[in-house]
């Protein structure tokens, strides 16, 4: 489940450092089952920013297990979006939006969707190779150039403010507390 604009985020006590993800993620308005690059924006409805909040110390502990980042990624409103998903046909470029990190009001980062390691045409060419998806189902980018904490040895603190903004979409803010 995912949680919204404003939701506090209260990080789990088995972890000591916090992290967010500035990441940008497309909701899925077409069906389909083995779609071509060539026709995946087609199956977009729209775009929001994802915040993608992680336990980094967990995670890494988990990822040396092999067991994947687990609970490093799924707590309690660990997955925001927001604050609205904006219809594709009003986001012409979605690879040229401006994207800014603020933490307590002071901006941490800003860089551009041009950034995104892989686009939304190649997440669901691949993604849906032998599998369907579904209206309603929402892919994230991974985290956006300078978009979380760990690149900049910025960690999230008791009563911090996050707030990610992404150009014609808006900001999202969330409020962080420790467990």
């Amino acid at each position: 489940a995912f949680a919204g604009p404003d939701a506090e985020v209260v990080w789990p006590a088995y972890s000591q450092v916090m992290d967010f993800e500035l990441e940008f993620a497309c909701v899925i308005g077409r069906g389909g089952r083995d779609i071509a690059k060539a026709d995946a924006r087609s199956h977009i409805f729209g775009y929001t920013i994802f915040n993608d909040f992680s336990a980094r110390d967990a995670q890494t502990v988990e990822m040396m297990g092999m067991l994947g980042p687990a609970k490093g990624k799924d707590f309690d409103n660990s997955n925001v979006i927001g604050p609205v998903i904006v219809t594709a046909d009003e986001i012409p470029d979605p690879y040229a939006l401006a994207m800014t990190c603020r933490i307590n009001g002071e901006t941490l980062a800003s860089g551009s969707s041009s950034t995104m390691h892989w686009r939304f045409e190649d997440f669901i060419e691949h993604i849906s190779r032998g599998e369907t998806l579904h209206p309603g189902e929402l892919l994230g980018s991974g985290t956006v150039g300078g978009g979380c904490g760990l690149e900049h040895l910025r960690f999230l603190e008791d009563g911090d403010v996050v707030e990610l903004e992404v150009e014609r979409i808006g900001v999202l803010r969330n409020h962080v507390r420790r467990g």
